[in-house]
């Protein structure tokens, strides 16, 4: 059965609620431990203890409120099949919150029948709650945020977010192109954070050659519902089981921007 609309609102809610609970609990965890004690699942792929006791804080707190709903995280998997699955990443930027610094994220978003109907980032550390729901905007502290209304290339500043599950040159030769035709671009090591910032307009796009869904998601509809510009990422096979590539841009630079990194096809909000 679909989610109704008031059952949605009931999520929407509880959603806001809990990311900013559970939050805090990551950044008590964050003060208080010894920075650079971590286990590594993978090449630069990092864990901490806060990663599954967060999601399992989450995973939790669903299971009493939503039983019905399936559930699909970072750390312990889940179901993806069913219409109504919450996405989570308990900490997004876990090599930033591995060595203390204080860039990173919790990210939950909730599909309804193959449509990312809300998402969530906060960042707990500077108090930074981004929300979405689809067809009602996009939101930082309860304010309306829009993306950048960047034109020229040249001026524009884009995030690129690297992973070991694309081929190094991929990523070199997009972050070549991008150099040359005169933008600047950065790293901050969190996509979700990076993705928040394409839909505040602090930044005018991100790119990663691949990327999971509990980290793409819930920003992906934040930038479109900002009036920005995303590659089809959840409408495309496979994707919440294995993920794809993400762009996100503010309008006017998204054609540049998908141009110089070999990713052609674009969803427009």
């Amino acid at each position: 059965m679909p989610i109704l609309p008031h059952e949605l609102e009931v999520r929407a809610e509880f959603l806001k609620d809990m990311i900013q609970r559970t939050g805090l609990k990551a950044r008590h965890l964050f003060e208080t431990r010894k920075p650079g004690l971590y286990t590594l699942k993978g090449h630069q792929d990092f864990l901490t203890e806060a990663d599954t006791f967060i999601e399992q804080e989450i995973q939790d707190a669903i299971q009493q409120h939503f039983p019905i709903d399936a559930f699909l995280g970072e750390e312990s998997g889940g179901q993806v099949n069913g219409n109504a699955i919450w996405v989570v990443d308990p900490i997004d930027g876990t090599a930033n919150y591995a060595r203390g610094i204080p860039h990173f994220c919790v990210c939950i978003a909730f599909i309804d029948r193959g449509k990312t109907q809300l998402g969530a980032i906060f960042n707990p550390c500077t108090d930074e709650l981004y929300f979405t729901q689809r067809g009602k905007g996009a939101y930082k502290n309860a304010e309306a945020i829009h993306v950048a209304a960047t034109h020229d290339f040249t001026t524009a500043t884009i995030e690129m977010g690297w992973s070991t599950r694309t081929e190094l040159q991929t990523y070199l030769n997009a972050q070549a192109a991008l150099l040359s035709h005169g933008a600047n671009v950065r790293r901050g090591a969190s996509g979700a954070l990076a993705l928040a910032w394409v839909a505040e307009g602090r930044i005018d796009g991100y790119l990663e050659h691949h990327m999971h869904p509990w980290d793409s998601l819930a920003g992906l509809l934040l930038v479109r519902e900002a009036g920005g510009v995303t590659r089809p990422y959840l409408s495309l096979s496979g994707t919440l089981n294995t993920g794809g590539a993400v762009l996100a841009a503010a309008p006017h630079i998204a054609d540049a921007l998908t141009h110089y990194s070999q990713l052609e096809e674009l969803e427009i909000a």
